[in-house]
């Protein structure tokens, strides 16, 4: 499967969220929105980050009567986006496709023009994608356990691929090496496509990428799953097992939700908020989310900050130790 029959797998999802019932509307204390909503996602369209904020632009346009607009500002790893919505006005009608990709660039960029973390207002986190550590069948390692003593015994011979520097998966990577203590390469691609065609040729031996992405590379036998991310087996996967139960408090996953310019009107925060939670616990909009290989993520603005908060002091550790520059 190619990155581009992935892509259009997502797309049909996002299709497919058409034929949600409309939720009810409920009767909003202040008027917003009283016009347009514009959700800008910091990456290209097509890819995961762009179609789940598409799902949930939808589904919160039924439920807040006005059309919520997605707005594709690409560049930089995710910053030139968040740029845009740092320097918009604060009154609700710009919103932001928040991830992972955030925190890692505090930590990763110098020289950004803003604060994430002082500049960007939690509105409601949303959904949790996991990601799978997968080899080319001709490594010898069958089981997490037998990948480290191989890697130990060859440090800087195995080669660990990624969609680019500070992406997810680059990260993902990193955070095992420095948990299970050895010494793999990283080898960056311009995206998942690339990365893949070399990881399936055994170019590169190792690649920690999204479920969504690897999984009928790993079903056709392509490529074997180690284990996956997330604290849970995932569903997908079953017979996976998890990297933490090899690698004790290893975790590692793309997380997506909408955040806001600060100073944006705490009734403004709290109204997305409720609408998106209501979205969230629908079972056929989980269904949907399932699709892609995705849990919702229910909460209030202030879970989601705290979840920023971890997330934010877990990836600077790592981006530390990684020594990851911008490409």
């Amino acid at each position: 499967m190619s990155s581009t029959i992935t892509r259009r797998r997502l797309l049909s999802v996002a299709g497919a969220a058409a034929a949600l019932p409309v939720i009810p509307r409920p009767v909003l204390a202040q008027t917003y929105p009283s016009r347009p909503v514009r959700l800008v996602v910091p990456f290209a369209a097509g890819g995961p980050t762009d179609v789940v904020a598409r799902l949930i632009g939808q589904w919160l346009s039924e439920r807040l009567g006005q059309q919520f607009v997605i707005e594709n500002r690409p560049g930089a790893g995710g910053t030139i986006g968040t740029e845009a919505v740092v320097r918009a006005a604060p009154d609700g009608y710009t919103l932001l496709q928040v991830g992972a990709y955030n925190v890692v660039n505090a930590a990763l960029y110098d020289n950004l023009n803003f604060n994430f973390v002082r500049d960007v207002t939690p509105v409601a986190s949303m959904i949790s994608v996991p990601l799978v550590m997968e080899v080319h069948p001709s490594l010898p390692a069958k089981t997490v356990p037998e990948f480290i003593a191989y890697a130990k015994a060859k440090p800087g011979k195995i080669n660990m691929a990624s969609s680019g520097i500070g992406a997810t998966p680059h990260i993902a990577g990193e955070l095992f090496k420095m948990m299970a203590g050895v010494d793999l390469v990283h080898v960056p691609y311009r995206g998942a496509g690339p990365a893949f065609t070399d990881l399936l040729g055994g170019q590169v031996q190792v690649m920690f990428d999204f479920i969504p992405s690897s999984v009928e590379y790993i079903r056709n036998g392509k490529l074997r799953a180690l284990g996956v991310t997330t604290t849970a087996r995932a569903d997908a996967l079953p017979d996976v097992p998890t990297l933490g139960e090899s690698v004790p408090g290893y975790e590692a996953s793309g997380w997506f939700g909408l955040g806001a310019p600060r100073n944006t009107p705490g009734e403004i925060i709290e109204a997305i908020n409720k609408e998106t939670n209501a979205i969230l616990m629908d079972e056929k909009v989980k269904a949907r989310l399932a699709d892609i290989g995705g849990t919702a993520l229910v909460g209030s603005p202030t879970d989601f900050g705290k979840l920023i908060g971890v997330e934010s002091e877990k990836w600077a550790k790592v981006v530390k130790f990684s020594g990851a520059k911008p490409g």
